[in-house]
């Protein structure tokens, strides 16, 4: 006697696999399905530490602030990106789908950070200037300065993709 498949049992069957295949068995560890984010955010914190280090080198000044703020040395946008591309390409192969979207969006946060937010920072600098120079009853002379300090110059970019790199690495052989 032949068994009549319907739509439903076909339907019903690949749900269930579906299921059991994306539910990581119990002694799966944990930690192993989020090294590549945690790889991130530790790249991004590390970045964002050594921003008052090396503030504080260049400009012999302490300013926490910066571990909080956009702009600086280094990159932590680079840092973090390049970290999750690299965390992917260790953990799932860098000929999985998913390292190709994490390459692809790294090169453009890291253009983006050299490129349009390093220049609409310059543009920033130049308009907090002129409007310095406003006499005191002009409309804008008292308005709040812009954000100046937005994006990366390409050394900045560069210092920042070698720590995630690195974070990436040492994460994998802490594994």
């Amino acid at each position: 006697m032949e068994e009549v498949i319907t739509m439903a049992d076909v339907a019903y069957r690949t749900t269930t696999a579906t299921v059991t295949a994306a539910t990581p068995s119990s002694s799966a560890p944990v930690l192993a399905y989020s090294v590549p984010l945690l790889s991130a955010f530790l790249a991004f914190a590390i970045a964002q530490f050594l921003k008052v280090i090396t503030t504080w080198y260049k400009e012999k000044k302490w300013d926490p602030k910066k571990i909080v703020g956009s702009g600086g040395m280094p990159s932590s946008h680079s840092s973090t990106v390049v970290a999750l591309a690299v965390s992917i390409g260790l953990h799932d192969g860098v000929e999985s789908s998913s390292f190709a979207i994490a390459v692809v969006m790294a090169f453009i946060v890291m253009y983006d950070a050299s490129g349009v937010r390093l220049h609409a920072g310059r543009q920033a600098e130049l308009l907090n200037q002129i409007v310095c120079e406003f006499p005191p009853e002009h409309p804008l002379s008292t308005s709040r300065p812009l954000r100046d300090s937005l994006g990366h110059t390409p050394l900045q970019v560069i210092a920042g993709a070698m720590l995630g790199f690195i974070v990436a690495l040492m994460m994998k052989a802490s594994e």
